[in-house]
């Protein structure tokens, strides 16, 4: 069973770690990120945020959190091929972000703040 708190804690650690990540990444890259690449980082990680917190898999916290950041970051690494980065800075970086924060959150969620998804009462 899923609980409100778990919901609302990972969508805010998924917000807060995406603005870390455009942070980072406006660092990373000479030219500045349109705010069509600013939005998609931002709400890609809140979203997945979300997804964590309502997930209920079955899966250990932290195999849910690399699965669902590896998913949900898919999407963004074909993007940043499209708009012409290469592999390793574009497609590969922006994989393994998304693994890392995918684990940050659940990480964050299920044991810092005790979030973990309740087992259903019959």
């Amino acid at each position: 069973m899923v609980t409100k708190k778990r919901v609302l804690i990972a969508t805010v650690v998924g917000l807060l770690l995406g603005v870390i990540e455009w942070a980072i990444a406006s660092m990373s890259v000479t030219a500045p990120i349109p705010w069509s690449g600013v939005c998609t980082i931002i709400l890609g990680r809140t979203v997945l945020g979300f997804v964590i917190g309502i997930s209920a898999s079955g899966m250990t916290w932290w195999l849910n959190g690399l699965v669902l950041g590896f998913i949900f970051s898919l999407p963004t690494a074909f993007g940043s091929l499209w708009v012409g980065m290469n592999w390793i800075p574009g497609f590969v970086a922006t994989l393994v972000a998304g693994l890392a924060i995918g684990f940050l959150i659940e990480l964050i969620t299920s044991t810092a703040f005790k979030a973990r998804v309740a087992l259903a009462q019959a």
